[in-house]
């Protein structure tokens, strides 16, 4: 690893990054850190798996034996601080992820952290100030957080055809986020947290401006939700340009995976998710096909996303630095998350609390 010297003594920078491959360990292997496995194994180039770690030992060894070369550690942190290392997916449940990202940053290790950064805003920031640090430091960004959703080639497409100007401004923003089904365990909380986050990052990805404000309506609950849930949710985000963005969560449709936007402009408008790529209507064009058909899971709508965000994440840590949403959308991201939660429970409108970036 190399160093840095300031004025407080020698701080570590980032660990050196072999010209050849990457070597990451995996941390969490469970349904989203197997999937990553795989993918390192064998749709990425530019890095292997060198390590994996769970708390379950026996779902760790099996990962393992399917990627020569790979070996379990038991402790997450042993495996951050491992000098074969030389980056870090954290797939692990959320409340681990404050922790381990912060041994990481200490490491001078690159790490692509899944979605939460934290549990809470506060830690989160804490997080954000940390790397700000290491930052002033080194000139180096670390963490780069798994909102995939940015590298999926219709949002990117949406995106790029909000910032050239071809809608115009844009007004409004529709969001449908739909699950066939979901765990017993699954509360109208955690549809906020775990769904309706991605909306968050969604609508500031595509409007590049903060959420300032949370309003959740409790539509007639289907009778498939889980016991005791308000499902489907109605959820307002107000923004700081005086936009607004609707997202209807329903996660118990016993259809398939519906993810779809709409943006409504001020001389058009573009829907994605449709499964026929991004649809545009406009002033001088109108009219669109749309098929039939609806994803199963997540892994199928976005299993082009990850490949993407995963091969850039390597890219970029192999080059020493970060490329994708990092620490502050995190951030921002519980932010929101915890008015959306105090909006659901209150049943009013909620304004969000952010730190001065």
């Amino acid at each position: 690893m190399t160093t840095t010297e300031t004025a407080a003594g020698v701080l570590p920078a980032m660990a050196e990054v072999p010209a050849a491959e990457l070597r990451v360990a995996v941390l969490g292997v469970g349904m989203m850190g197997a999937d990553h496995v795989a993918r390192l194994y064998s749709r990425v180039s530019g890095a292997r798996v060198v390590a994996v770690s769970d708390a379950a030992a026996d779902r760790a060894a099996e990962v393992a034996a399917g990627v020569p070369g790979c070996r379990v550690l038991a402790d997450p942190m042993t495996a951050i601080a491992d000098p074969e290392v030389d980056a870090v997916v954290i797939a692990t449940p959320g409340q681990f992820h404050h922790d381990q990202v912060l041994a990481c940053i200490e490491q001078g290790k690159p790490v692509l952290c899944e979605k939460p950064l934290t549990m809470e805003a506060e830690s989160s920031l804490a997080v954000v100030r940390a790397e700000d640090e290491y930052a002033a430091r080194t000139g180096r960004r670390l963490v780069q957080i798994g909102f995939m959703r940015r590298f999926d080639p219709e949002y990117a497409e949406l995106r790029g055809l909000i910032a050239s100007g071809g809608l115009g401004e844009p007004l409004l923003v529709h969001c449908a986020h739909r699950n066939a089904a979901v765990p017993p365990h699954f509360t109208s909380q955690m549809m906020i947290t775990d769904s309706v986050v991605h909306e968050v990052d969604v609508a500031r990805f595509l409007l590049d401006e903060e959420i300032t404000a949370v309003t959740v309506l409790r539509p007639r609950a289907t009778r498939h939700a889980v016991a005791g849930q308000s499902d489907p949710l109605l959820v307002l985000f107000e923004t700081e340009g005086g936009r607004m963005v609707d997202v209807e969560c329903f996660v118990s449709t016993g259809v398939g995976y519906e993810v779809r936007t709409e943006v409504v402009a001020e001389d058009g408008v573009a829907v994605i998710g449709l499964d026929t790529g991004l649809v545009r209507q406009s002033r001088a064009s109108a009219g669109a096909v749309r098929s039939g058909t609806i994803t199963p899971s997540f892994k199928e709508r976005f299993g082009r996303a990850y490949d993407i965000q995963v091969q850039r994440w390597v890219d970029a840590a192999r080059r020493g630095g970060i490329d994708g949403p990092g620490v502050w959308d995190g951030y921002a991201a519980a932010a929101v998350g915890e008015a959306g939660v105090a909006a659901l429970e209150s049943g009013r409108r909620t304004e969000v609390r952010m730190a001065a970036r």
